[in-house]
C-alpha cells in the first residue's frame, strides 16, 4: 500500500492520521508487515521509481493538518484550494501548482520555533542535503528544466557559480532543508507508531536513479557520462511475451569498475540512508546485479540493446562487510539465468513469486507456481507492476485460464479468486504481501503501473471508508486461516 494511496482531503496520501490509521487497521488484522512503494521526490512521468533524489523525500507526503497541530500552518492558507478532481485519483498537475506554495508558508515558523532542532537535522544529514537544495533551486531557475538542458556552468558546478546560488538564492536553498526536515520528522513518527505496534516496514530501493537527478549532476563518475553529462547508454529489458519494443526505462548506467574500485562507497552509504527508513528493504531490479539491459542513449526502444556484466556476488559481499547482516529482499524477476539463480542462492537474500506469472506456459514445474515455492521467499498475487487480481482474471486468456481452473480445481472463473488467495497464504514462503487492491476486490482501474506507459500510472488512491468490517474481516481470514497472524 504506497503512501501515495492513502486517502487524503488534501489530493494524495500523507504521513498523517490515516497513515496511523492504516497502521491500525494492520494491527486490528493481524499484520506484520507494511510494504510501501519508495519515498522520493517525483518528477515528470510521477514515478517513484525516477526521483529527484535518492535521500530526500517526497515533499507531497507532508502531512498538512499535522502542520497546523504543530503551528508551522494555518489552515485558512490552505482550506480553499482545490486538491483533487476525483476522490480515487491523484491529480499531479494540481499538487504541482499548489503544494510548494503552501509550504512555503512553513519557513519562517520552523525556523522560529524549532530552530535548534531544524539545524541539528542540517548538521547530520549534511552530506547530502545542501546538494539536494542546490540541485532543486538550480532547478527552479531553469524553470523545471531536466538536468541536460541546464546552462553549462550549472550543469558542471562550476564553483564560482554555486558560491553565486549559496548567496543569492539563500532563502530558497532553506525552503528545499526546510521541507525536508518536515518529511524526516513526520516520517520518522509514523515508523515509531507502526514499530511501538509490531509493524515493520518494507521499504523500495530503485536500482536506477533517474537522469534528471542529484546523483547525476553530484557524483557523474558513478554513471556511463559523456562530458556534457549526458548518458552514453541507458537502462532497460529486451523484448518480451508482454512487450515488443522491449522496456527503455531511460536511467544513466553505472560504471560498475569505477564503484568496485572505491568498494561501492556510493552504493553503500544509499543503502545505510535507505536503512534509516525501513526495516527491510526491498532491491530492485536484481538481476541487473548480475547482468544488466544496456542500450544506446539515441535508441527510441529496447529492440537493439545487449547485455553486460554487473558487480556480481563481489557487490554483497561488501554490503555485508560493511553494514553487516540486514533484512533484504530482492525483486528477481524478469529473464532469469543460471547466473541470477546462482548469485540469488549465493547471496542468500529471499527473492519474490508473483501468482500470476505462473499460468502462461501451462507446466506444473512453473516457479510461480505456490506448489513450487521454497521457503526462502516472499510471495504475492502481484506487484504495483501488475494488474490487480480482479483484472487479471477478467482478461485472462482461454489457454491460462484453462490450466489455472485445472490446477485450482475449480470449473468456474469466479472460484479462482478465492483459491488463489488462499493458496498463497498457505505456501511454504516466509512471507506473503498482497496488494491493498486485490482486498478491496478492485479491477484495472485501480492499477498503479503499467510498465512501459507514460501517463495514468501511479494516481489510484483509496477512497475514504474503504476499510470496512468486511473488509477487515476478509483479511484476517486469510491470515488466520494459515497460521500466519
Amino acid at each position: 500500500m504506497p503512501i501515495s494511496a492513502l486517502p487524503s482531503p488534501y489530493g494524495i496520501g500523507t504521513l498523517g492520521k490515516s497513515a496511523k490509521q492504516f497502521v491500525d487497521f494492520l494491527v486490528s488484522t493481524k499484520q506484520s508487515y507494511w510494504q510501501i512503494l519508495p519515498l522520493g521526490q517525483t518528477g515528470y512521468g510521477d514515478s517513484p521509481y525516477a526521483s529527484f533524489s535518492s535521500y530526500a523525500g517526497n515533499p507531497y507526503f507532508i502531512d498538512l493538518d499535522d502542520l497546523v497541530k504543530r503551528g508551522y500552518l494555518k489552515k485558512e492558507e490552505f482550506s480553499s484550494i482545490k486538491w483533487y478532481r476525483k476522490v480515487d485519483s491523484i491529480d499531479y498537475e494540481l499538487l504541482y501548482q499548489n503544494r510548494y506554495k503552501v509550504l512555503h508558508y512553513t519557513v519562517d515558523r520552523v525556523l522560529k520555533k524549532a530552530k535548534e532542532d531544524f539545524e541539528f537535522f542540517v548538521q547530520s544529514e549534511k552530506e547530502w542535503l545542501l546538494d539536494y537544495a542546490l540541485f532543486m533551486v538550480i532547478k527552479d531557475l531553469h524553470h523545471g528544466g531536466a538536468l541536460e538542458t541546464w546552462k553549462e556552468p550549472y550543469k558542471k558546478r562550476d564553483k564560482k557559480i554555486l558560491q553565486a546560488i549559496k548567496d543569492e538564492y539563500h532563502e530558497e536553498i532553506v525552503f528545499y532543508e526546510v521541507i525536508q526536515y518536515l518529511f524526516f520528522l513526520q516520517w520518522n513518527e509514523l515508523k515509531r507508531y507502526a514499530n511501538k505496534n509490531g509493524i515493520q516496514i518494507i521499504g523500495d530501493l530503485p536500482i536506477y536513479v533517474a537522469r534528471d537527478s542529484v546523483e547525476v549532476w553530484a557524483s557523474p563518475k558513478v554513471f556511463q557520462l559523456d562530458e556534457d553529462l549526458n548518458a552514453k547508454k541507458v537502462a532497460g529489458v529486451p523484448p518480451d511475451g508482454f512487450t515488443e519494443d522491449g522496456q527503455l526505462w531511460g536511467n544513466p548506467l553505472y560504471d560498475w569498475k569505477y564503484l568496485k574500485r572505491t568498494k561501492y562507497a556510493w552504493w553503500i552509504k544509499r543503502i545505510h540512508h535507505q536503512l534509516k527508513f525501513y526495516d527491510v528493504l526491498r532491491l530492485d531490479h536484481f538481476r541487473g546485479f548480475e547482468s544488466y539491459f544496456a542500450i544506446d542513449a539515441k535508441e527510441d526502444t529496447a529492440r537493439n540493446g545487449w547485455w553486460e556484466k554487473g558487480p556480481g556476488i563481489d557487490f554483497f559481499h561488501q554490503v555485508k562487510k560493511q553494514l553487516g547482516s540486514i533484512n533484504m529482499i530482492v525483486e528477481d524477476l524478469g529473464y532469469l539465468t543460471p547466473g541470477v539463480k546462482k548469485l540469488l542462492r549465493e547471496s542468500k537474500y529471499p527473492g519474490i513469486k508473483v501468482l500470476e506469472f505462473a499460468f502462461y506456459e501451462g507446466s506444473m514445474k512453473n516457479e510461480y507456481l505456490p506448489h513450487n515455492y521454497k521457503k526462502n521467499c516472499v510471495a504475492y498475487i502481484g506487484t504495483h507492476d501488475n494488474e490487480t487480481l480482479v483484472g487479471w482474471l477478467k482478461g485472462l486468456s482461454k489457454e491460462p485460464m484453462k490450466f489455472a481452473k485445472e490446477y485450482y480445481k475449480v470449473t468456474k472463473k469466479d472460484e479462482l479468486y478465492e483459491v488463489m488467495m488462499k493458496s498463497v497464504f498457505h505456501s511454504k514462503a516466509e512471507l506473503v504481501v498482497i496488494q491493498m487492491q486485490d482486498y478491496l476486490k478492485l479491477d484495472n482501474h485501480a492499477r498503479m503501473n503499467t510498465p512501459s506507459t507514460l501517463g495514468g500510472n501511479w494516481m489510484w488512491r483509496m477512497k475514504p471508508n474503504a476499510l470496512t468490517e468486511t473488509v477487515k474481516k476478509e483479511v484476517r481470514k486469510y491470515t488466520s486461516s494459515s497460521q500466519r497472524g
